[in-house]
């Protein structure tokens, strides 16, 4: 089930609410909320050519990829989907929160659209979904990029969940969006400033935007469930690893600042053709604190030849 709305009309008519664009998307653009798999997904949809899929992660929502959907959209279909819970896409009350689950909203969107095989670029929550997507479907997934976050259960799992900068993965109990309500912004400035080389490069309007829409209800409960489900996603990846590594190529890219080289020697232990990659100046927040370089090591990796 689609509904098609104009990116142009959709950010005028959000511009008087909480949720006015901080840099809309190109004007072809258009968003659709596509029901699958027992949710609603907002997506935004451009351009013309091979199709590629953006997946955002915490702290953000698929606002985040403008800089990149603008490149990629002048020779690629663009696909930009908010994750379930989180953004402009529904927050069930039900779960599916597993990343496995979540991967399959991936499948539901790319079908409602009648679109095959894809390109993956993918960010934090979003690597975990796009992996999980590419274990399952992997005769669909042509070349895969994934930005500067771990995979529960894949490689050095238990060493990376005691680094006490990760506190939020086991942040839980039956308090915890009582303890945020109205105090999103509070909390999310923990994640912007602690995980930025620079956190003046989150912008205050950012800032202003993403706690604006991660204070909608349910939205802390859906961003609390994806970490909730970690346990569960780790469970899940060991078997698809024990089905055998991704064989398509994959871009491990981790922010200078951040999880650097290790994107790549976490994916070796589930991919079989890594190649390694640093965004430079960058922290975590790759396309706040240096968009230009992401979208170069991309767009050169997305456009080599096989």
């Amino acid at each position: 089930m689609l509904k098609l709305i104009p990116v142009a009309v959709a950010a005028l008519c959000l511009s008087t609410s909480a949720f006015a664009q901080v840099k809309p998307f190109p004007a072809d653009f258009k968003t659709q909320e596509i029901t699958t798999n027992g949710a609603t997904i907002h997506v935004r949809v451009g351009g013309k050519g091979p199709a590629v899929v953006l997946l955002h992660g915490y702290g953000e929502t698929g606002d985040m990829w403008e800089p990149m959907a603008a490149d990629l959209a002048k020779d690629h279909t663009v696909i930009v989907p908010d994750l379930r819970g989180l953004g402009l896409s529904s927050k069930p009350a039900s779960g599916g929160y597993d990343k496995k689950t979540q991967g399959g909203d991936v499948a539901g969107v790319l079908d409602a659209l009648k679109i095959g095989k894809v390109d993956l670029v993918t960010h934090d929550i979003g690597n975990m979904v796009g992996y999980a997507f590419a274990a399952e479907h992997r005769d669909r997934v042509n070349r895969f990029v994934l930005i500067d976050a771990p995979l529960p259960g894949v490689g050095p799992w238990e060493e990376i969940l005691k680094n006490p900068l990760l506190w939020h993965f086991r942040f839980g109990g039956p308090d915890m969006e009582r303890l945020v309500a109205g105090r999103e912004r509070i909390y999310l400035d923990r994640f912007w400033n602690e995980f930025s080389a620079t956190p003046a490069r989150f912008t205050e309007a950012s800032r202003q935007h993403y706690a604006k829409l991660y204070a909608q209800p349910g939205a802390m409960h859906g961003g609390f469930s994806q970490f909730a489900a970690f346990d569960q996603d780790a469970i899940d990846n060991k078997a698809f690893v024990a089905e055998g590594k991704l064989t398509m190529p994959v871009l491990a890219l981790g922010g200078e600042k951040s999880f650097g080289p290790m994107m790549a020697t976490v994916m070796r232990f589930a991919a079989s053709n890594v190649t390694e990659g640093v965004v430079p100046d960058s922290g975590h927040w790759i396309m706040e604190e240096n968009p230009k370089a992401t979208v170069a090591l991309v767009r050169a990796f997305l456009d080599a030849k096989p």
